[in-house]
């Protein structure tokens, strides 16, 4: 499975299976998302999704916080 298929699969796949993919699952006008801000490009490197540096979670910020070896 490459990075972009694991991703799909825990987002947009994930959702239709629940019956859920009207309302989240995708970045879209009237979709619901949490969104996560991490170092790299999880499509070149699915390990960068490790290492979360920000969570933001209806609208609001989740998490904040310094990558490790960084001051």
């Amino acid at each position: 499975m490459t990075p972009f298929q694991a991703i799909q699969c825990a987002t947009t796949t994930a959702a239709a299976l629940l019956g859920l993919e009207k309302t989240t699952g995708q970045i879209a006008p009237g979709f619901e998302a949490d969104l996560i801000l991490v170092a790299g490009n999880p499509l070149e490197d699915i390990v960068v999704l490790q290492d979360v540096l920000l969570v933001m979670s209806n609208g609001q910020l989740a998490l904040r916080r310094i990558p490790f070896g960084k001051n």
